[in-house]
């Protein structure tokens, strides 16, 4: 699942850019959704100066990351149909840290840039309670995000997107940085490991063919996930086995996912060989699920058409 965080200074943009993302089809959880559910229940009004006093008071008790703690949940439901989720509200360098402990690379974080004279204006407009009327109010605002560790999050930015424009500016940004975050190949991989079998040799044979694969071992069967194809891809074309690996991945399709099986003993010398479903010793059972990328685009890219064993054309990305 993937998960991509907006950060930035307060009005700077960060829920726009979550409705953004909503409208095309992305759930989003809102961090400070928490802080208000518990304002909520304490019976408390709506506005800067209570949310704050009791975004420290949690912060305090169960530590920097407590917002991010409690949102897990709520984000791990609300990407479990898509596949993806957006996340609106990171304040903290920990908060940052315990959302990469929790997703890996699969967590990704957006700075939005915008100057503070244009923030205020943007307060005077929306007039929410909890809002900001005047420069020294929203300077102390400031101050106490980055108290938080607000500076430190955005400088570990995976993209920086400035948002000084117009809306429409601003819109056509965000929707082309997520349509690009739409598109990926999940790799599902597994494999029996039989009393007979080295249990270091099937986990290296299955890191040969897909280097970034996150292992799992219980009741000797071996799953795993990946995402990087570049071994997969690079093997087929140093064997030269492009034609039939087309094939191969033509027949195995079903749907939105892809199912081919590889030779585990060729695996642990690095080499691709396609076997069937029955095969002896139990074959590396690998499924490709496509999200947002066409069969047609994700075949060329890995096993483009050839002529005299050279490819065609290369496709460079998804």
């Amino acid at each position: 699942m993937r998960i991509v965080a907006f950060v930035g200074y307060p009005l700077s943009g960060k829920t726009t850019a979550a409705e953004i993302a909503r409208s095309m089809g992305i759930p989003v959880v809102v961090m400070g959704d928490v802080v208000r559910e518990e304002a909520i229940k304490r019976k408390l009004p709506m506005n800067n100066e209570n949310l704050g006093k009791i975004a420290e008071e949690l912060r305090r008790k169960y530590g920097k990351d407590a917002i991010a703690v409690l949102c897990l949940p709520k984000i791990r439901d609300a990407g479990a149909e898509k596949g993806i989720v957006v996340v609106d509200g990171v304040r903290s360098i920990e908060e940052v840290e315990r959302f990469k402990k929790e997703f890996g690379d699969d967590f990704l974080l957006i700075a939005i840039e915008c100057p503070e004279e244009i923030r205020l204006e943007r307060a005077k407009k929306r007039m929410r309670s909890d809002d900001m009327l005047t420069i020294d109010e929203l300077r102390a605002r400031d101050r106490r995000e980055e108290s938080w560790g607000l500076k430190d999050a955005m400088e570990m930015a995976n993209y920086t997107i400035e948002n000084i424009g117009d809306i429409k500016d601003f819109e056509e940004k965000i929707k082309a940085l997520m349509s690009e975050f739409l598109k990926y190949v999940e790799i599902l991989i597994e494999t029996d490991i039989h009393p007979t079998e080295s249990e270091e040799k099937v986990v290296n044979a299955v890191k040969n063919i897909f280097s970034d694969a996150e292992v799992k071992i219980e009741r000797g069967k071996l799953t795993a996930r990946a995402k990087d194809l570049n071994s997969f891809r690079e093997l087929l074309r140093r064997q030269k086995i492009l034609d039939t690996a087309r094939s191969e991945l033509t027949k195995g399709k079903k749907g939105d996912k892809i199912t081919i099986y590889l030779n585990k003993q060729t695996a642990t010398v690095s080499k691709i060989n396609f076997t069937e479903e029955d095969a002896t010793l139990s074959p590396i059972k690998v499924t490709f699920r496509l999200q947002n990328v066409s069969f047609i685009r994700f075949l060329d890219y890995v096993a483009p058409e050839t002529k005299d064993g050279k490819p065609l054309k290369e496709v460079e990305s998804l």
